[in-house]
Formats: structure tokens, sequence, C-alpha cells
């Protein structure tokens, strides 16, 4: 058995993956076989899987400069990617470089080179520009939601990058969305499609909301009432609509949160926890939760402000109904407002309050110790339910990062864990735990 086949049947142990689905292993073939490659495939379906384990393969393991370079459009898609990586445990080193972090941080991480680089387009262009490593052995450019990061505003950093890999041999481009014009900097050559747009079936709905006044923002309580307590996202076309709204769901007592580019990178990373562990079980969002974080099944979308494009309408409702799951997308519009011609033959749902179901309200607890201090996550379930009590589902999701841990609690119980458990010692370290 060669070397990577091996390497590749550990990883999806790892990973609990018995086998790969269709699209995968056609985009392994393709990506083995082939220099230029456009994969199409719905959200939810493992794009990210598809693409790593062939560029896995295909590393040198004698070779100690960067030698793939994968682009992302958002810092919280880059991460997720390197996190998957992580998760891979390939044994080649990973890095990942992003605005909003401090450069130099970035610098003492590239000095013991990565196999693999993942960033965002500026952050990238940035260090190519600096000279921070070496381009020389870079054969493989990956273009994750290629749609987004070839967009205008990325054009410059993106046509840097790619014209300062001379030793380049494989480009990979991967989408949600069909009919993407790939600008000519990118130097395509025949690439071979993979497109599995048509092939998962969606169970998605899209509903009509309607709000008798302009200001939809009674609608929208009435809206929430009436969907009850399930997972979901409201999205809106600017931060200052956030704001507003979120203060009029903290004002109707809806526990939620708020994802927007202009907050803080760790306030947007701390939002997205609290989704996925269900302290938070709505988030108000701009697209930029459309597309690349990593959230959990999500049973509705709102359409809160119209999305300026058929693209960020496909998008924002790819967050929900993935994977032949059911879901459903509403547009929340004003009675006498008029619909952009791809939104059409919506059926209207009429809104009747329901009584939220009886559930327990959970807070997240921050531990000031994570990967780099030897510390599991069985380590950390071992610590709440031997000393903290806890019993079986009590204890909720725990998130692992390389210096410190979340996890989710009842909320009764989270002021008493604290008492217990502040200053215990985990391996050799001893952490900290307050709520976050």
């Amino acid at each position: 058995m060669s070397h990577a086949i091996k390497n590749q049947k550990n990883i999806l142990k790892k990973l609990s993956i018995e086998k790969l689905n269709a699209m995968q292993e056609e985009a392994q073939l393709a990506i083995h076989s082939c220099s230029d490659i456009i994969l199409l495939s719905p959200t939810g379906t493992g794009k990210t899987l598809a693409f790593l384990l062939p560029v896995i393969a295909e590393l040198d393991p004698e070779c100690e400069e960067v030698q793939a370079l994968i682009v992302a459009p958002s810092r919280e898609l880059a991460i997720q990617i390197e996190q998957v990586l992580r998760e891979m445990g390939s044994g080649y080193k990973t890095s990942v470089v992003y605005g909003g972090r401090l450069f130099s941080k970035d610098k003492i991480d590239l000095k013991h080179r990565p196999a693999i680089l993942v960033g965002t387009p500026g952050r990238i262009s940035d260090h190519i520009r600096r000279n921070t490593f070496s381009t020389s052995a870079i054969k493989t450019l990956v273009l994750d939601e290629f749609d987004k990061s070839l967009e205008v505003g990325f054009e410059t950093e993106m046509s840097d990058i790619c014209s300062a890999l001379p030793k380049l041999k494989k480009k990979i481009l991967t989408s949600a969305t069909q009919k993407v014009r790939v600008p000519k900097f990118v130097g395509l050559t025949n690439p071979v499609y993979i497109n599995y747009l048509k092939e998962v079936e969606s169970q998605l709905e899209v509903k009509a909301m309607i709000s008798p006044s302009k200001d939809k923002l009674e609608t929208l309580v009435q809206a929430l009432d009436h969907l009850g307590n399930q997972p979901g996202i409201i999205f809106c076309n600017f931060k200052e609509s956030i704001r507003r709204v979120s203060e009029h769901l903290t004002a109707n007592n809806i526990s939620h949160g708020c994802f927007y580019g202009g907050m803080e990178q760790k306030d947007r990373e701390r939002a997205l926890i609290k989704f996925r562990n269900g302290t938070h079980q709505l988030l108000i969002a701009t697209d930029l939760a459309a597309r690349g974080i990593d959230v959990p099944e999500i049973k509705f979308i709102i359409h809160y402000h119209l999305p300026m494009r058929s693209q960020e309408f496909t998008h924002r409702n790819g967050r929900t109904a993935r994977m032949n799951k059911e879901g459903t997308a509403y547009v929340l519009y004003w009675k006498d407002e008029k619909l952009p011609d791809f939104i059409s033959n919506l059926k209207e749902e009429k809104l009747t309050k329901v009584l939220p179901p009886e559930t327990t309200r959970r807070t997240t607890l921050f531990i000031s110790g994570g990967r780099k201090d030897k510390i599991s996550k069985g380590d950390i379930a071992g610590l709440f339910f031997k000393q903290g009590g806890l019993v079986g589902d009590e204890l909720g999701t725990i998130e692992l990062k390389q210096d410190c841990a979340f996890v989710s609690v009842p909320d009764e119980k989270a002021t008493k864990l604290i008492d217990v458990l502040n200053n215990s010692k985990l391996k050799k370290k001893k952490i900290r735990i307050r709520i976050i």
C-alpha cells in the first residue's frame, strides 16, 4: 500500500468517515490527473475534504518550503479550513494568516515553514510583497469560494498572488454558485468541471412573510414567536441594521448573537461558538455568514433585507436544507415592496403565535487551557462530570483551540461550576474558568 493511500485511510479514520461521497471521489480523481479544476457543489457537501485529501497526497515530505496555498475570501473560512487540516492529522505543518491578527504573530509562525498555507487574499499578498516566505516551491493553488475571492474588491491582491507563483502546476477553484466569470489573470487552460450543483436534492422551501408596515421589526418578532425555539439565521444587508434589529430583539427578551465584518475577530469567533453550542439559537448576520462558516444544521433562515443579487440569495438559502435535510428560507418583506426578479411564486406563511418548547437555557464557559497544554476534550469532559457533577447531556459541545477551550453548560449551573472548578489542574496547567 502506497504511503499516500495509507495516510488517507488514517485521515478518514480520524475524521470518523467510512467512505467518501461520489463528488469527493470524482474530485480526487480529477485533481490527481488534471492541472486546472473547477469544483461546483452545494454548501455542506464536503468540498473542503474533497480538495484537501489530494492536495495532502501530492505534498513532498522532503520539501521545507510552502508547497500549497489555499486562499479563502473570509477569515472564518480560512480558520475553518486550517481547523479541518489539524483534525486530519496529516503530519504536515499548516498555518493560517488573515487580517485582524498581528503581522508579527504570522512571521513567527511562518519562520518554520508550513507545507500548506491558508489565508485571506489581502494578508497573503501582503506576505508575498514583504517576502516573508518563498513562493518558489508552491505547486498547488486552491481558491475556495472563488466566486467571492475573485470579486472586484479582491482583484488586485488575487492578481498579485497569481503572478507571484512561478512553479505553479495545479489550480483548484471551488464554489457553490454556477456561472461565475474567472478573470484572465488566474490563467486557467481548459479547466475540468466537476459539477454537482444539480445532484443534491434540496428539501428547501422558500416562503413569504409579509409585513403590514414598512418597518418590519414587529413582524420579525411575531415571526420568531411563530417559529419557536429552533436554530436560525436572520440576514441583514448592513451592520447598522444588525445593531437596530439586535436592540429590538433584546427589548423583547429574544436571545441572539450578532455576526458581521466590522466586529473584532475574537467577537466574531465567539458569536459562532455560542451559536454552534446552542447558547444562542439565533444569529443576526450580514452575507459574511452566507458562506464558508462552520455552523450546525439550521432549521430556517430569514431574509430580513432582500439580497442584492441572486448569488447571495442562493448562498444565504444554502445555510439551511443542507445535504438532503429539510429547511425553510423566509423572505420578510413589506406588503408594498417589489421583489427582485430572482424571487418569485412564494407561498405566504401565516404568522400564528406558537409557544416555544421548553428548553434548558445554556451558557458558554471559557477555559484558559488548550491543545498546546496537551489538554483533550476528554480531560475537560472528565473535569465537568467528575468534579463538576454534570450528568448526561448537561455537558454540551466542547470546542478545543490551541490555547483555550469553550464549553456549553446549563444556565442555572454556570456560576456553581465556576466556583467549584476555577483554578483546577488539567494535565499540568492550572486553568481559569469564566462566562463569556
